[in-house]
């Protein structure tokens, strides 16, 4: 403005020619004329600074699409799915066949009020990540919990790919025992093929070094099967940081549905929500692919004892002791009556059938009895001492 105020000063008052102002100041004679003509116009408010910005801009985002990109923010945020720029763009590519780019969404929301900036967070270059080179290398395994709607606490085992992110397993129980562990890890598998690895956190189901020194079921079962389990510093749990973080994204969709009245609705809710995740939810960590297409991609890493697959005939069941010590198994059509003692009558079990490669374990973990099935018996006599 004190330039302005000078070249209009210089000509209206000195009387002196707009080229010989122009020249004397190092400006155009055109910005001359502008601002004499600003000032007779309009006093000196003509003479303050004015936004250089367009009037229009033919490359801005139609208001029509702004619309659309908040209606979708709103409605997945609603319920309780991500609603991140890029996921709000693969949406609009999914309907469009095209969308902005994911940094004029977020202009949008920012302008809109949907974004908030934090500074206090931490910058991304601060963290130090690991993640493992291939599907099925190593799988994250951790408990977390929900309330049903009668305020009764339930358990959530979530078992998550460390490659791919790809959710192997999310069950609901009202307390996990060690039997219970078992039998969910090798329903996964028997999806997803065994895992190389395992890590977990400390917790009693998954370890117990620090209860002793003795292993607990799952221990067992992997080292059974040449798998590694390897396990997070005490009180450290960013070192399982994925399954971590996928407890967040499965509450955020659990508080937006009816609360689930008994753990068979709420466990529909997490096959449901699982489906979703693996197979329509973009991942910013894998580059906007489903964790799905990302396990697909490439070879999966097996047990190094061996490559182990899961045949056909595997089993996994529960079941109940009979007042004389036996649990009943169908094998080839037939009913086979398998003995381990009157002592351990009403015990409630988990059976685990591998051809003829029977185990039977308390829901505690505990190996009640390991044997190979005689087809030709109907009963499956105690070995003598």
């Amino acid at each position: 403005m004190a330039m302005a105020k000078l070249v209009v000063t210089a000509v209206l008052v000195e009387g002196r020619s707009k080229s010989e102002v122009a020249r004397d100041y190092g400006v155009s004679r055109r910005w001359v004329i502008t601002m004499v003509q600003r000032f007779l116009a309009e006093g000196e408010a003509g003479l303050r600074p004015r936004s250089r910005r367009p009037r229009s801009n033919s490359r801005r985002t139609a208001a029509a699409v702004e619309d659309e990109i908040v209606e979708l923010r709103k409605r997945l945020t609603e319920q309780g799915l991500d609603a991140g720029a890029a996921t709000i763009g693969w949406h609009l590519g999914q309907r469009h066949g095209q969308a902005p780019a994911t940094a004029t969404i977020w202009r949008v929301l920012t302008r809109r009020g949907f974004v908030v900036p934090q500074p206090h967070k931490r910058p991304r270059s601060s963290y130090l990540r690991f993640v493992a080179e291939q599907p099925n290398e190593r799988w994250q395994a951790d408990i977390t919990h929900w309330a049903l709607a009668d305020g009764t606490d339930a358990e959530i085992l979530n078992i998550v790919d460390d490659h791919s992110r790809l959710l192997v397993g999310s069950v609901a129980r009202s307390t996990f025992r060690a039997a219970d562990v078992v039998a969910c890890f090798h329903q996964a598998a028997a999806r997803h093929g065994f895992p190389a690895g395992l890590l977990t956190d400390n917790g009693a189901v998954f370890t117990g070094s620090y209860r002793g020194g003795g292993w607990v079921a799952l221990e067992r079962e992997l080292v059974g099967l040449g798998i590694r389990l390897t396990h997070s510093r005490p009180y450290h749990p960013q070192t399982c940081g994925k399954v971590e973080r996928f407890h967040q994204t499965l509450k955020k969709r659990l508080a937006r549905q009816p609360r689930a009245a008994t753990l068979d609705e709420l466990q529909t809710q997490l096959d449901t929500f699982r489906a979703h995740y693996n197979t329509a939810r973009p991942h910013r960590a894998l580059g906007r692919r489903t964790p799905q297409q990302a396990f697909d991609t490439r070879p999966k890493a097996a047990p190094t004892a061996a490559p182990v697959t899961v045949p056909a005939h595997y089993r996994v069941r529960r079941d109940r002791l009979d007042t004389t010590g036996c649990v009943t198994l169908r094998h080839n059509s037939r009913l086979h009556h398998i003995g381990l003692g009157r002592r351990h009558a009403g015990t409630r079990v988990l059976v685990l059938v591998h051809d003829l490669h029977i185990r039977v374990l308390s829901e505690d973990g505990e190996l009640l009895r390991e044997l190979t099935l005689n087809p030709t018996r109907d009963y499956q006599p105690q070995p003598k001492p």
